[in-house]
């Protein structure tokens, strides 16, 4: 009999550089990849899955997906939901910022106090959802959760003519 491959949650980062809440989301994608829930995830590179790279398209079309934005443009929540569907889960940074009452990060390149503390709230809210995700109830044929969305996700097309 086939076996079916291990299920994992993809973690689709925010590639903005020019914002430090870019850069929050990058490390906290790293830290749950390489610490928090080692085996379990896996990252998405976010420009290759915007330029058409058909592997991380179809592990998000048919894998669990956690989308972690900076800012409220949501730009890996709404590429993710314009190649592959709707993201399991969605975090933004800015957010989580504002309701852990930190001060807004700073440093795009070197993160400040702020922006690492920043790194651990966002890791941690990641690997629950990761947990959320993977329970055991999945397994047993149950249906998995609804997607964890707190709100709905934006999408617009800019056509050029």
């Amino acid at each position: 009999m086939a076996s079916l491959p291990e299920r994992k949650v993809g973690i689709v980062a925010c590639s903005g550089e020019e914002l430090a809440e870019g850069t929050v989301t990058r490390l906290a994608a790293l830290k749950v990849l390489h610490e928090l829930r080692k085996g379990r995830t896996v990252t998405i590179c976010l420009p290759l899955f915007l330029a058409g790279g058909e592997g991380d398209r179809a592990f998000a079309r048919f894998f669990p997906t956690i989308t972690v934005d900076g800012c409220g443009l949501r730009c890996a929540a709404r590429g993710t939901e314009m190649y592959s569907g709707k993201p399991t889960a969605s975090v933004v940074v800015s957010d989580l910022v504002e309701e852990a009452g930190l001060p807004a990060p700073a440093g795009r390149r070197c993160l400040d106090a702020a922006g690492r503390q920043a790194v651990d709230v966002t890791a941690t809210r990641v690997a629950e959802l990761v947990d959320r995700i993977l329970a055991p109830a999945a397994d047993e044929g149950v249906p998995g959760p609804e997607p964890l969305t707190d709100r709905p996700v934006p999408l617009t097309l800019r056509v050029k003519r």
